[in-house]
């Protein structure tokens, strides 16, 4: 993983954009324990670093590939190393997951952007879902194809991909392993925003500095108070709905909007 600091603006001193790259481009930027643990590195070094304002986060180019071989295919993070599944149980699992990275880039306080140019699957699409904005390029793919490995998304796709698309074209998404395109992904909420490959870091960089220009104390204010709302998932929520609904019931406004109703009157409130 490499870190590259660039000014929030040329002219003043407000701060750096840190531009983060996953630098597997071979494993097409594969998650492997490596890249966790430097992503759980760099962000500890964020949320000491005072004067970084904004993080942006992207996968590493293909590399030039040997005469005669084919070019591999861009990707942002074509998602977990298969080849560490293996022999793996489910406590070696669990302990995998105690502390994880990206759970830890969700849990950043400072403003995050994914910069998805290719493939973003399993683990790769759950690192841009972990980010606060996508924006994507037009060759852009998403997707959740654990489905395929007998397995499901495990780092967070099934909760924060319902949050972003909704709950139908996540199951789509899960239950078949298919892809959707940059162009789907915009039109679902996936990706805030597409543009040709070659304009990708320019519009990127652009928002992060248009960000950056804010006041840092107001957008880790900001961040935490949205975040707030889907601390409370769909289920606890209709159950808190559901026993404030019933303890209605016991009000004397009830009583008096129910009898008014039914007797085509004007409630006279009591507040009670």
């Amino acid at each position: 993983m490499s870190i590259e600091e660039h000014p929030v603006d040329s002219e003043q001193d407000l701060g750096s954009i840190a531009l983060v790259t996953i630098n597997r481009p071979d494993k097409l930027n594969a998650l492997n324990a490596d890249v966790m643990v430097a992503i759980k590195g760099m962000v500890a070094w964020v949320e000491s670093t005072p004067h970084v304002r904004v993080v942006v986060v992207t996968g590493a180019q293909p590399n030039t590939p040997i005469e005669g071989k084919r070019a591999k295919p861009n990707a942002f993070v074509a998602g977990a190393d298969i080849t560490e599944f293996v022999g793996k149980k489910s406590d070696d699992i669990r302990v995998m997951f105690a502390d994880n990275a990206v759970e830890a880039l969700w849990n950043l306080s400072k403003p995050t952007i994914a910069m998805v140019d290719g493939f973003a699957l399993g683990g790769g699409c759950e690192v841009a879902c972990s980010c606060d904005i996508r924006i994507a390029s037009t060759r852009s793919r998403f997707g959740t194809p654990e489905i395929n490995l007998g397995l499901i998304p495990g780092y967070g796709a099934t909760q924060r991909l319902a949050n972003l698309v909704g709950y139908g074209k996540t199951m789509e998404m899960i239950f078949t392993g298919e892809m959707v395109d940059a162009a789907e992904a915009h039109r679902i909420g996936l990706a805030n925003k597409v543009c040709e490959p070659e304009d990708l870091l320019d519009t990127t960089m652009a928002m992060a500095r248009m960000i950056g220009n804010k006041s840092s104390n107001t957008l880790r204010v900001g961040k935490a108070t949205v975040r707030a709302a889907l601390d409370v998932g769909l289920t606890e929520g209709v159950a808190i709905e559901a026993e404030a609904f019933a303890s209605l019931f016991d009000s004397k406004d009830k009583e008096i909007g129910v009898d008014a109703f039914l007797n085509r009157t004007s409630p006279e409130w009591m507040h009670e």
